[in-house]
């Protein structure tokens, strides 16, 4: 990841996301976790689930992405259980 250490955790997060899909293929998705896991210290991850989550519904309300459960869009709101994220195209 590009983005410094030194940054404030939700703008890495945010990188993260952004360059996660962009390394994937059109249409493809990513978990919330694997942001977490790209910008978290050691085993902290699991503490960067919310923040993710917010980030990700940041890049929702900017149009940069969506949110999936089992392929479908979703709102992430009201989506309980696990989501996805891909990239608008």
């Amino acid at each position: 990841m590009s983005t410094s250490p030194d940054a404030p955790v939700e703008q890495r997060l945010r990188r993260s996301i952004l360059d996660l899909l962009d390394r994937r293929r059109p249409g493809a998705t990513i978990c919330p976790s694997d942001a977490a896991r790209d910008v978290a210290e050691a085993d902290s991850w699991r503490g960067l689930m919310v923040p993710a989550r917010r980030v990700a519904a940041a890049l929702v309300e900017e149009g940069l992405v969506e949110i999936t459960q089992g392929g479908r869009v979703v709102d992430l709101d009201t989506a309980t259980g696990p989501v996805r994220i891909r990239k608008v195209s």
